[in-house]
């Protein structure tokens, strides 16, 4: 453990405390506690620098920092960077950015490459144990003699070699001498054990691979089965919080520990379940191929499943973190849960916090035929009728507004309420209108609605007492900002045919003609807004530019989704 870390777990063991337990985690660390088999709780967030964070480690890093904080104990950020060939400073910056929007801080960083001498070390005294080789198969006949999970597996014809010869042999990996795949340092465990992952699984292998860290000092590089558990035995681990995925690798992961030998209290293991939503993919390998093949605008795509996608589309640390704490956290494998679940989550975090203003998305232009020309009125309007804190605004009203396409129809349906020829409605919080005559283009497109105002009827209500079932938002033509706002469905569906889920080619919708209340440009880029009768949104700070305006759709205003 370093002195950094024994200094703060020092401090900590005077705050510690036994929380009434909400998981079962947190009863197994009650347990240890009280039975004294550890006086302080460490936890590490240990992601590898290959790719973006994505929904899927959102878990994690809630459970590792989560547990550590309710303790009083600490959490250290660890980058497991032993595969150099896919990873990159650029991951490590992101992976950082992403912690801290969530609100988390990690008592230290280290980088699993800061331990390179010291596993070389552990390697060489594992093989001067017995207990590791050097192997000549090839991954084709390393796979042949691993055998199934119903037939054991074989020994390697090179696994009784003599201590001297794998010493010196592991000494040329080390030095280069061979090529990438020629040789393999292996674990000598045991290849007809029912867990193929303790038949004598590989420890190091050769890559000529530049390091984002160490550059070319190494051409030997530890695998993550064999660097992890001793990163986390070295730093001083009290519990490794990891997914269910890594139950089978659990005694791996001891044994390892066991065999260096050096460490007086080894951490402990402890999954629980991965979570899995419906309609998102969160495979590295897929999520690159969308960046690299321009399937998506990068990884903060507002679509894409990772932390940066999230944030530009603006969804909330609060609103995630609820999602995480209510769905749990659980020993057995967990269901599917559906993602309209995150979606109920964030719209209760959105609704109190945010200011509702008129957007309109397809416009199309309303004439006040009586309304006087070039007057312009400001109506002042409450912010957010459920959060009298945030105050009020002007919004502009003039003889020409636009309104969404989608509330006027020529010929009104069955409670079709909004506007249509001869129907008097609502223009929100300003006047009654009534439709008197609709000008179309040479192709029958509606392209202007000429109306007439009730001057008598100012706020939207009529003194007469009269009852008007539809009410419409809009914007003023002269006052109105022009943006372009982009709606977004799930980036993957269900193909039933397929049996998996496929790129949506529908996952978004751009709106080029889109207008907005002049009082978003008052508002710093990366605000959020409820546009009202349409959704939640937030200024797009990045691809806003040149005075246009871009909005990213957050998620719409309603849904049916109940939660259970």
């Amino acid at each position: 453990m370093s002195e950094k870390n024994m200094e703060i777990m020092e401090e900590k063991k005077e705050g510690l405390h036994l929380p009434e337990p909400e998981n079962f985690i947190e009863r197994e660390i009650n347990a240890d506690l009280e039975k004294g088999v550890n006086t302080v709780v460490q936890t590490r967030f240990p992601p590898e620098p290959n790719g973006y964070m994505h929904i899927g480690h959102i878990k994690a890093i809630c459970v590792d920092f989560g547990t550590a904080e309710k303790y009083g104990g600490i959490c250290n950020l660890r980058f497991d960077d032993t595969n150099p060939s896919k990873e990159d400073t650029e991951y490590v910056d992101s992976i950082m950015n992403d912690i801290r929007w969530m609100g988390f801080k990690w008592e230290h960083m280290y980088y699993a490459s800061e331990y390179y001498d010291q596993l070389y070390e552990f390697a060489l005294q594992l093989i001067r144990k017995g207990v590791a080789y050097v192997d000549d198969l090839t991954q084709e006949e390393m796979r042949e003699y691993r055998g199934t999970l119903t037939e054991p597996g074989k020994n390697s014809p090179y696994r009784d070699r003599s201590v001297e010869e794998n010493l010196d042999l592991f000494d040329r990996m080390k030095n280069g001498e061979f090529k990438e795949g020629e040789k393999v340092l292996r674990a000598k465990i045991d290849m007809s054990s029912p867990n193929m992952n303790m038949r004598d699984p590989a420890m190091y292998r050769i890559s000529y691979t530049p390091h984002h860290r160490t550059g070319t000092k190494w051409c030997i590089y530890p695998m993550y089965d064999f660097a992890h558990p001793l990163s986390d035995a070295i730093e001083g681990v009290t519990y490794s919080l990891c997914s269910f995925e890594f139950e089978d690798h659990r005694p791996l992961y001891n044994w390892f520990i066991e065999q260096v030998g050096c460490f007086d209290h080894p951490p402990r293991q402890i999954e629980f379940s991965r979570m899995e939503i419906t309609n998102v993919v969160t495979s590295k390998r897929k999520l690159r191929a969308l960046v690299e093949n321009h399937v998506v605008d990068g990884w903060d795509d507002p679509r894409m499943p990772t932390l940066a996608g999230l944030r530009k589309r603006g969804y909330t640390p609060e609103s995630i973190k609820k999602f995480i704490a209510d769905t749990g956290v659980a020993k057995s494998r967990g269901a599917t849960i559906d993602y309209a679940f995150l979606e109920y989550c964030l719209r209760e975090d959105l609704k109190l916090q945010n200011k509702r203003v008129m957007a309109v998305l397809d416009p199309v232009k309303v004439v006040i035929t009586n309304y006087p020309e070039n007057q312009v009125e400001f109506f002042d309007v409450v912010n957010n009728p459920e959060n009298p804190e945030l105050g009020s605004r002007k919004v502009p009203f003039s003889r020409e507004v636009y309104i969404e396409r989608a509330d006027f129809m020529e010929e009104p349906e069955k409670k079709f309420f909004r506007m249509a020829p001869g129907r008097e409605v609502r223009l929100m919080g300003a006047y009654l209108v009534t439709c008197n005559e609709v000008v179309k283009d040479e192709n029958g497109v509606v392209q202007e609605i000429h109306c007439t105002y009730d001057p008598e009827t100012k706020g939207g209500n009529a003194p007469d007492g009269r009852k008007v079932k539809g009410t419409i938002h809009y914007v003023s033509c002269a006052e109105g900002v022009p943006a372009t706002i982009r709606l977004y469905d799930h980036l993957f569906v269900y193909d039933e045919a397929a049996q998996d889920y496929m790129t949506n080619p529908n996952s978004v919708t751009i709106m080029d003609h889109a207008f907005v209340e002049p009082s978003v440009c008052k508002e710093p880029l990366g605000t959020r807004y409820q546009f009202v009768r349409t959704g939640y949104f937030i200024t797009d700070p990045a691809d806003s530019k040149d005075g246009k305006l871009v909005i990213n759709q957050i998620v719409p205003l309603k849904s049916s989704y109940k939660p259970q």
